[in-house]
């Protein structure tokens, strides 16, 4: 019976606080009472925390779209993070792509210019996929969790805290203005001593808050590290990124500059200019095509063979015709009333004919 009593004595003093507290806000806010402001170094320190709370969810989360530009993926990341489960793998955008044109080309024949060029640009996605991974996980550790840590963490203290300091300020008030109100020599020193009480805890509470929020600082300092840790985790996938293109663009090869300006210029041509029909198996023009080097012409003349190096990727136009590939070196040799601008060319069972411009004669 006891404890129900001094629980109900407590459910009333409780209520009695909040109320007191409800009316020193609502005539603060009609101007009708007299408000304890706060020293200058606290309202500085309260709007740097203020400050740095929006701005830190807003790099948060833009950081987030940019490691997972899909939305739905970062929704289900989120839930499964709340539920302290791991999310399922699976293939990111780099790798899916890279999927698809490994796929592509193995189905297009790996033994074609531009299956076997589908191949090793679906690779090489893959790989960037792998390091796009590996950011997101960098990241992820190093820089997000971090800023995380102090919105769920640090700045939740901050605002209990602070939120206790307006109650203590409240409560304050309203103990001066029924200081100011009591008239009778009992009810002033009950009033004034409640004063002191109230100011005292008011004190405590704002030294208590002025702590935590001079904190703010050392989060800084801690955030500007992760900030230089984000920024070597990119600097390191965007290396890997460019070493990795710059190995495709080698494995690739490249078509000479004319033979790009020519064609362009057949394309821009020919809705406006009626040309003679050339056969397919017409090698396209490359520098020096006219003349035939002398080692060509002593091969042409001779009727042994020669092993050469493929300059550029080809595409066979037709069953005749071998399809190159960049770097490669196969067989070469003559066959009588062959094209000068042609050889027949073996690549161990394949063979067919090869235009002479995509080939350098090896000794």
């Amino acid at each position: 019976m006891n404890i129900m009593d001094f629980n109900v004595k407590k459910l009333a003093a409780d209520a009695g606080t909040f109320l007191s507290r409800a009316v020193q806000f609502t005539e603060e806010k009609l101007g009708q009472a007299e408000k304890t402001e706060l020293d200058a170094h606290l309202e500085n320190l309260l709007s740097k925390a203020e400050c740095t709370k929006q701005w830190t969810e807003k790099i948060m989360k833009q950081t987030e779209v940019l490691l997972q530009p899909n939305p739905n993926a970062r929704i289900e990341e989120f839930v499964y993070e709340k539920l302290d489960r791991k999310a399922p793998s699976r293939l990111n955008n780099p790798e899916l792509l890279g999927q698809y044109m490994i796929d592509a080309g193995n189905e297009f024949g790996p033994g074609t210019a531009y299956g076997n060029a589908l191949i090793k640009c679906g690779e090489t996605q893959k790989r960037i996929g792998a390091a796009d991974r590996e950011l997101m996980q960098t990241a992820a550790i190093n820089f997000l969790t971090p800023l995380r840590n102090f919105i769920e963490g640090d700045y939740k203290t901050i605002s209990k805290e602070r939120k206790l300091l307006q109650n203590k300020r409240l409560d304050l008030d309203a103990a001066k203005a029924r200081s100011k109100k009591a008239r009778a020599a009992e009810a002033k020193a009950a009033s004034d001593q409640e004063l002191r009480i109230t100011q005292s805890e008011f004190d405590r509470q704002a030294e208590i808050t002025r702590l935590l929020l001079e904190g703010i600082s050392s989060t800084h300092a801690h955030h500007l590290r992760c900030l230089n840790d984000f920024v070597e985790a990119q600097m390191t996938y965007y290396a890997q990124c460019y070493q990795y293109m710059l190995d495709l663009q080698k494995q690739l090869g490249s078509f000479p500059s004319n033979f790009l300006s020519n064609n362009n210029q057949s394309l821009s041509s020919v809705q406006n200019v009626s040309t003679p029909s050339v056969s397919e198996s017409t090698p396209l023009p490359v520098a020096g095509n006219s003349v035939v080097t002398s080692g060509f012409t002593e091969l042409k003349a001779s009727s042994g063979s020669r092993k050469a190096r493929v300059l550029y990727d080809y595409d066979a136009a037709n069953s005749s015709e071998l399809s190159l590939l960049a770097d490669e070196v196969i067989t070469v040799y003559s066959v009588l009333g062959m094209d000068s601008d042609w050889l027949m060319g073996e690549r161990g069972t394949q063979k067919g004919k090869v235009p002479i411009t995509y080939l350098e004669l090896l000794n």
